[in-house]
């Protein structure tokens, strides 16, 4: 219920009914009193409204309900601009900052409020109707905020702000008339008006307002009220407000107005009164896009509700009253998704990428349209395209999700490839020719077939491919590789816990490592297996052999250097010495050996003093 009175705050925000977007906020503020984002929706509409304490109010509940949200700061700041209060607006703009530093509107809300803090009041004239209070009603305005990207409307603005007599010059251009308009709140007509020659519409006192009028800051580029800047994503992608919609980073420039229809040039030339004035004109375009973006919160609505083609019919219509804004694309390419209409996904990303590289749109939305093309392509079976998709999505802007969404569909491409890559034949072909390099000892070349053999044929598709991690353990033995040779033993034990092959394997190599009683442990464990191999037990003789010799410090100063060096990197020997209990015993034996013989009839405490002794860090006598 929350939502729906939201959705339609946000459509009556858009419409321009201010009161009603309140009421419809306020209602689902009783029913959601937590949600941060009714509150900062609620602020803006205040602030549409001039209701800057109402505004500051919201902007702060939503900053105490979620302090990491940087749009909340920018209500605060903007409502404490217009209010004055240059402190805590510089104070809201620095945190929000802080938390998005990137963020353009904040940077110029901060950059307005120092600057307004530090300049003297100002004065009267024509000149004051061009001041910060000017600015800000063009920052909050749809239209008139692309304008202020443009350096040269900027500075038309600084011109007259320098010199008033110069408005005349400016006064045939649509954007001067349409920013008139806008910030001084007057109607621009073909007729006189009152005030100024030439039909301003200016109030006589203008001037002298304008320069008074407090000092206001522009909103975040999302000031519609509705903090989704999307719409759905497909239905596994659905984001709560509370992470979805931080504020976006620098817009590129706007891009200029298209120029008007051959047709309807011709038709202004034969008959001028056919042609509208920009003003009209401006306010056409005002009304459409209000329109849709009321309609792009109906088909919202009938997303989350799985009425696609109703949804679909929404967008359509979205798309027809303004083609200027790609969400309304990527939104529908949303629900064909969800109805599995991968190709028709894909076109609509396709298309919304394009047209917002027309438009120079924000990074944001267009990586937005790249990550939903690769989860159709994913969805559709085609990796390796989804891939691409996702690495030029995390190119345009880096999102956490999709560089989630990028490592899934790598691994799964990986796993697709080493799929199609099995050929249980090709696998034997190898496995021979890596015996024949061994037993030719072309021990790197048998290491190179082994691999190969296991790429055709992995454990998965392969009951013998143990026998191929042996036989590559056997190599790395040869050529001195132990780590890797160990690694190899462990995985053919772990995939063949009887093939006792393995435990020998294992047992040799750490018997070259010389860890002497992990070898003992690993023929051992092989025994049990096999209890009459010949292998295993001289493997285990071996050892013994080489532990009797430790013991009896028979190993010069050098080697038992070495063996202890080694031996207190293993974990469990730095388990043992830092054992209160094994402190105390090692103690004991030291200062009295006799006295302390009853610890070596413990069977554990005799089996870590051993593992000392061969570790070669204990020597007993």
């Amino acid at each position: 219920m929350a939502d729906a009175l939201k959705a339609k705050g946000n459509a009556a925000f858009q419409s321009g009914n201010h009161d009603e977007a309140i009421q419809h906020f306020t209602e689902a503020i009783k029913l959601n009193p937590d949600n941060h984002v009714l509150y900062s929706n609620r602020s803006a509409a205040y602030a549409s409204l001039q209701r800057y304490r109402e505004a500051l109010t919201d902007g702060e509940k939503a900053v105490e309900l979620k302090p990491d949200w940087p749009k909340g700061y920018t209500r605060v700041g903007a409502a404490a601009f217009h209010l004055q209060d240059w402190t805590k607006a510089t104070t809201a703009y620095e945190k929000g900052l802080d938390l998005d530093p990137g963020n353009a509107g904040m940077q110029q809300g901060l950059e307005q409020a120092k600057r307004a803090a530090a300049a003297p009041p100002a004065g009267g004239g024509m000149g004051g109707m061009f001041g910060p209070d000017f600015l800000g009603r063009l920052a909050l305005h749809p239209e008139t905020r692309a304008y202020m990207q443009q350096p040269d409307f900027m500075a038309m603005l600084q011109s007259m702000g320098r010199n008033p007599q110069q408005m005349s010059m400016y006064l045939a251009d649509p954007r001067f008339q349409k920013a008139l308009e806008v910030g001084l709140g007057i109607s621009m007509s073909t007729g006189g008006g009152a005030g100024m020659p030439g039909g301003t519409g200016m109030p006589a006192d203008m001037g002298a307002r304008g320069a008074q009028a407090p000092a206001a800051a522009p909103m975040e580029e999302d000031d519609k009220g509705d903090d989704d800047d999307d719409g759905p994503p497909p239905l596994e992608e659905v984001q709560d407000d509370d992470d979805d919609h931080a504020p976006p980073p620098p817009a590129r420039p706007a891009a200029q107005p298209e120029a008007r229809p051959a047709a309807r040039e011709a038709a202004a030339a034969k008959n001028p009164s056919l042609s509208p004035s920009p003003a009209s004109e401006a306010a056409g375009a005002s009304k459409g896009k209000a329109a849709a973006e009321a309609e792009k919160e109906a088909g919202n609505a009938a997303y989350k509700a799985k009425r696609f083609e109703e949804a679909i019919a929404h967008y359509n219509k979205a798309i027809e009253l303004d083609d200027t804004d790609i969400s309304f694309v990527t939104n529908r390419a949303a629900v064909h998704m969800e109805k599995g209409d991968y190709d028709a996904a894909v076109k609509d990303c396709d298309a919304a990428v394009e047209r917002g590289r027309e438009l120079r749109a924000d990074f944001k939305l267009i990586a937005k349209a790249l990550a939903r093309k690769g989860g159709a392509l994913a969805k559709a079976g085609d990796l390796a395209a989804a891939v691409e998709a996702y690495h030029k999505s995390l190119t345009e802007h880096r999102n956490a999700d999709t560089l989630k969404k990028l490592q899934l569909a790598e691994k799964q491409l990986k796993e697709q490839q080493q799929a199609a890559y099995v050929d249980l034949e090709k696998s034997e072909e190898e496995r021979k020719l890596g015996n024949e390099a061994f037993q030719g000892q072309r021990y790197p070349e048998a290491v190179k077939q082994y691999t190969e053999a296991l790429a055709r044929g992995p454990p998965a598709v392969n009951p013998e491919a143990h026998k191929l991690y042996s036989n590559r353990a056997a190599c790395y033995t040869k050529l001195g590789a132990w780590t890797e040779g160990v690694k190899d033993a462990d995985e053919c034990i772990r995939l063949a816990p009887t093939f006792t092959k393995g435990y020998s394997r294992k047992g040799h190599l750490q018997f070259f490592m010389k860890e002497y009683d992990k070898a003992v442990a690993t023929y051992e464990a092989g025994l049990a297996h096999e209890p009459d191999s010949a292998e295993l037990k001289e493997g285990v003789a071996r050892c013994y052999q080489a532990l009797d010799k430790i013991s009896r410090g028979e190993l010069s100063e050098e080697e038992m250097k070495q063996r202890r060096e080694r031996s207190m990197a293993d974990p469990e020997i730095q388990a043992i010495l830092s054992d209160p209990v094994m402190s105390q015993v090692l103690k004991d034996l030291q200062e009295n050996p006799k006295a302390s013989q009853h610890h070596l009839r413990n069977p554990q405490i005799m089996g870590k003093i051993q593992k000392l002794v061969s570790a070669g860090i204990v020597r007993m006598s």
